[in-house]
């Protein structure tokens, strides 16, 4: 595998035998300028980068806690053009989430019923477009979301997690894998 790096690497976080543990930095977040009129971009990304059409999976353990913890997978051109999704934690209920940002982000959840304790993530990228799915099992996948997001050759793929309203929290990221197409 390619050697990855951080964009915004936190204080705390270790990787052994392919799972990586990070302790979501405080007061951090990505987001673009809809609804709320601010911009963060200090979120933690854990990326490398990846040319031409790929699929991406993971499985995300995270203790969320505060308003908007989050942690899942990111696909990144650069600050103004980005997907994130995984779990997004709001009002004291975890929410399969989508972020897609072309200059400004929108933002659609499903709320999950009953708290998972892991999801699986799976992103397959086709030229511009971003297919996001997901499992409750890690076998039954369901789409989730087709994007639109950019026709830049390179991206930035990995692993993101955030705390926009919190101290932060751990979350677990285990058998992160790219397959190119």
């Amino acid at each position: 595998m390619t050697e990855m790096k951080w964009y915004n690497e936190p204080a705390t976080w270790n990787e052994q035998a392919g799972v990586i543990c990070v302790n979501a930095s405080a007061k951090t977040d990505f987001w673009q300028k809809t609804h709320y009129n601010f911009i963060r971009d200090n979120g933690n990304f854990y990326y490398q980068e990846v040319k031409g059409n790929f699929t991406v999976e993971v499985k995300v353990i995270g203790n969320y806690q505060a308003l908007y913890d989050q942690a899942g997978l990111m696909i990144r051109e650069n600050e103004n053009i980005w997907l994130k999704c995984g779990i997004e934690y709001v009002e004291e209920v975890q929410n399969v989430s989508v972020v897609v940002t072309r200059d400004y982000s929108d933002w659609s959840v499903v709320p999950l019923l009953q708290p998972s304790n892991a999801l699986w993530l799976r992103l397959e990228r086709r030229v511009e477009t971003v297919e996001v799915q997901y499992s409750l099992d890690g076998k039954n996948y369901q789409m989730l979301r087709l994007a639109y997001l950019t026709l830049a050759e390179i991206v930035q793929v990995g692993l993101m997690c955030a705390s926009p309203q919190g101290d932060g929290f751990s979350v677990v990221f285990e058998d992160f894998r790219i397959t190119q197409s």
